[in-house]
Parts: structure tokens; sequence; C-alpha cells
């Protein structure tokens, strides 16, 4: 233990010898002579562990969240591979229906032709279609499982790399954990273990917030926008807000039936009326977005600030919530959510509750795609799925009472805010559990409809549906 501890870290074969108040670091002779040599405060360790204490408990809880954080990273890459792999053999399996359907296809036309080959004739036929059909699965396999087995090699190697990295620093800073108890009372060894603890989970802190969705937004700052305009007849109800990445902002309003474009500073400058009350809207493209209208689908482009309505999709049922990943559309009916194409087709039926009326109301779905979020609002729960749509885990909270606004953040943060309970809340990625509460009514959240993280201007935008803070929006500025 004492060995690991006075080991270098960058120079596996020297030992720490001296320490760099300029660049708080532990070094060892070959780093003094690389790169501190202009340093003015390059002191021994000895020199720099007398007089210095360090409140170890304090250290040890930041450890042991650090290191929960660090496990909990490891299971979220390995979850993502193994949904690569899930994709992929439903994927595969559409590949093979496909050869299915060619090889009928192939034998059909092979037994047209030989009906009327007598049988002495048929040997050469038949020989024929065994060569196509052998043809027809060499081909196969060359150009497409193939292609497909490097396409899922290549897609999960940086995930790899990332649940390596969470394995190694979870490594490290577990060993710092459990030598910590045994060098108390030897100040130079106990100056070197906080030091190399500070640094470790540092390093780790950095890793989880590029890589770890559950990294929790700390709210800095806020400001309310009015987004009325003088042809509004009604009060507006925000339901739904889009972020685009010029940072320009869509909102839906629902009683005046219109999707207004707002500034970088939250104006309004252009507006399209829709059919319907808009229940929902999601990003499909930087420039457009497709709006949950009643029983339709209504795109919207954007081109220099203003809107302009492109195509429709009809549905057998209602819109009321609508989210899209890598060229799907899942949409809400109320009760039940269906997966479709971006052209209208029907895909699947995920999941569906008739137990009461708005069990399935908006949904959002993880940047990877394979875990999809949906709100039931009168039974006050966030519901999580598998990509297939099997019930994954269902979250409760007092905190989160009435729940219509919903969305997932490019890193996988999951924002969620009760209607009736006056709240923005941030959920692990899991969806079992609350990371923070971000904002409540006194914060200026009045019956809170809709949520959106813009990435551009690190801000969430909170749409209102309320009497008392009328016609606005509320931008909390994160961290």
């Amino acid at each position: 233990m004492e060995t690991s501890l006075l080991t270098c870290v960058i120079h596996k074969v020297e030992q720490l010898t001296m320490y760099c108040l300029d660049h708080s670091q532990l070094c060892c002779s070959t780093c003094v002579e690389l790169n501190h040599r202009l340093c003015l405060q390059v002191t021994p360790l000895p020199q720099a562990a007398t007089g210095k204490s360090t409140n170890f408990k304090n250290l040890s809880v930041s450890m042991e969240n650090t290191l929960s954080q660090m496990k909990q990273c490891q299971t979220y890459q390995e979850d993502r591979m193994k949904s690569l792999k899930v994709s992929y053999k439903e994927h595969e399996g559409l590949i093979v229906d496909g050869l299915r359907v060619n090889i009928v296809s192939y034998l059909r036309k092979c037994e047209t032709s030989t009906v009327n080959t007598t049988h002495e004739h048929m040997q050469y036929p038949i020989s024929e279609m065994r060569e196509g059909i052998k043809n027809l699965l060499a081909d196969f396999e060359k150009s497409t499982i193939k292609e497909k087995k490097e396409e899922l090699n290549l897609k999960q190697a940086p995930l790899k790399v990332l649940r390596n990295s969470c394995i190694r620093l979870h490594y490290e800073l577990f060993h710092l954990h459990v030598a910590i108890p045994k060098v108390l009372g030897k100040p130079e060894l106990s100056f070197i273990a906080s030091k190399k603890c500070l640094e470790n989970i540092q390093q780790s802190d950095i890793f989880l917030k590029e890589n770890f969705p559950n990294h929790v937004f700390t709210v800095n700052g806020k400001s309310v926008h009015n987004v009325k305009m003088p042809s509004d007849s009604y009060i507006c109800w925000i339901t739904a807000v889009c972020a685009l990445p010029n940072g320009q902002v869509l909102v839906a309003d629902r009683f005046n039936k219109k999707v207004k474009l707002l500034s970088q500073q939250y104006r309004v400058v252009s507006h399209l009326d829709v059919r319907d009350e808009p229940r929902d809207m999601c990003l499909i493209t930087p420039t457009e977005v497709a709006v949950a209208v009643h029983d339709e689908v209504q795109f919207i482009t954007v081109s220099q600030s203003q809107l302009a309505k492109s195509r429709k999709l009809k549905l057998q049922h209602e819109c009321t919530g609508i989210a899209h990943n890598q060229g799907d559309l899942y949409i809400c009916s109320g009760t039940a959510l269906y997966k479709f194409t971006l052209s209208g087709k029907l895909v699947s039926w995920l999941y569906g509750d008739t137990s009461a009326d708005s069990t399935v109301k908006k949904c959002a779905v993880s940047p990877t795609g394979d875990r999809l979020y949906i709100i039931s609002y009168w039974q006050h729960k966030l519901l999580t799925l598998a990509r297939d749509g099997t019930l994954l885990a269902s979250y409760t909270d007092p905190a989160l009472g009435g729940p219509l606004g919903l969305h997932v953040t490019p890193a996988g943060q999951v924002l969620v805010c009760g209607w009736g309970s006056l709240t923005v809340l941030q959920v692990g990625w899991e969806g079992e559990s609350k990371l923070a509460t971000l904002a409540t009514w006194r914060d200026g959240v009045m019956n809170p409809w809709s949520v959106c993280y813009s990435s551009t201007t690190s801000s969430i935008i909170v749409g209102l549906c309320d009497h008392d803070i009328i016609d606005s929006i509320v931008v909390f500025r994160v961290e």
C-alpha cells in the first residue's frame, strides 16, 4: 500500500519526492525536471506535509459519492452497449425476413418455369435453383450481415472505452479509499493520499460531467418573458417548448392555436396558426419541428426567422405527446404509446394503460433510443420503458403532482415538471430516483406545462399555464 501511494502516477518507476504548490501536484524527480523547473514553490514532501491536516471524514464521503456515480456510469455504458446489440438483432431479424421473402419469390419463379418441364429435363432447373439460392445466401452474408456486424462494433467501440475508463477510475479511487484509514498518523503518507484522492475525484467529476447523464444541473439565475401577441384572444398556455440550435425558441400556445418563434432574447418574431390546439412539439432537424395537433402531426419549418407549414400526418387516434429519435416518431394517444416512421407508417404499439384518462400523456426518448419515458397525469407517475415498450421503472413523488412537462437533454438528463405540485425536477436516467428539485413556485414556477433544455444557451425553459403569472415562460440559467 505504501509503495502504491509513493509511486508516481506518470512515471511508474519513480517515487514521489516533491510537491509543486504552483500546480498543486505531487512530483517525482523526472516530473520536476520535465515540467516544474520554472516553478517557484517546489518543496520536498516531508516539508510540504508538515503542519497540514485533512478532513478525512469529508474526503471519505466525497469518495463514496464519486465511487457510487462511477459504478452507475459503468452500468449506463453497459446498458447502452446492450441496447445497441438488441437493436442490431432486431435489424438482423428484419434482414432475415427480407432474405426469406427473396428466396420464396425466387422459388416461385423457378416453380413457374418448371411446371411444363418433363421429368427427365428437371435436373438442370433444380441445379440452377440450388445455385441461385446459394448465391443469394452468399451475397446476404457478405454484404449485409458482415456490414451490420462491423457497424455494431464501430458503435460499441467508444462505449467500451468509456466503460473501461469507468472501471479504471473506480479501481484507482477505491484503493485510495481503502488506504486512507491505514495512513492516519503518518503525515507524509496522509498528505500524499489526500492529494491523490482529490486529484482522482476531480478527474472522475470531469469524466462524469462529460459522459454521464446524471450530472445534476445547478440553477444560477432566472428571467421571466412575456410571449403574448396583440392578436391573441386568450391567455397564453404554453404546452410545448423546443430550443433550436441557433438559440431561438419555439413555443406552442394552446388556446390561441399558435406556434410562436422567439428570438434569442425571447421576444416573439414570427408565428403560425394551426388547425386546432397544439398539445406537444418535438425537434426533427435543426430547422424543422413536428407539432401534435388533435389527431394529426403538423410539420413546421423555420427559415430566416419565419415559420412555414409543410406536410401533415393524419392519425387514427388523438395525439397528446410526441418525441423523435433517429428517424422514429413516438406518439402518445393519451392511453397508449405508438412508434411511427417519419413518413407516417405505424411500426408498433409499445405500451398502453386504459385504466384512466391521460395515463400516457407525453413522452420523451433518450439520445441513444434505448429508454422511453412517459408521464401519467392522473396517476402522478413517470414511467421508464425499454426500446420495445417493456416497463423498466415507475417513479412517484409528492413533489411530482400532475406531471405535464417532460424532456430529455442531448446528454440524457431527464427533466419533468409537476403541473399540480408547481415543480421542475431532474430525475436519474434510470427513472427510479429524483436527483434534484430545480425550481418551485417560489422561483415563479406556477402550473408548469412544458420544459426544455437549450444546450446553446445553457438554460432550462419552462412554459407556464397560470392565471397569476400569465402569458409567460420562465428561463433558468444552469450549469
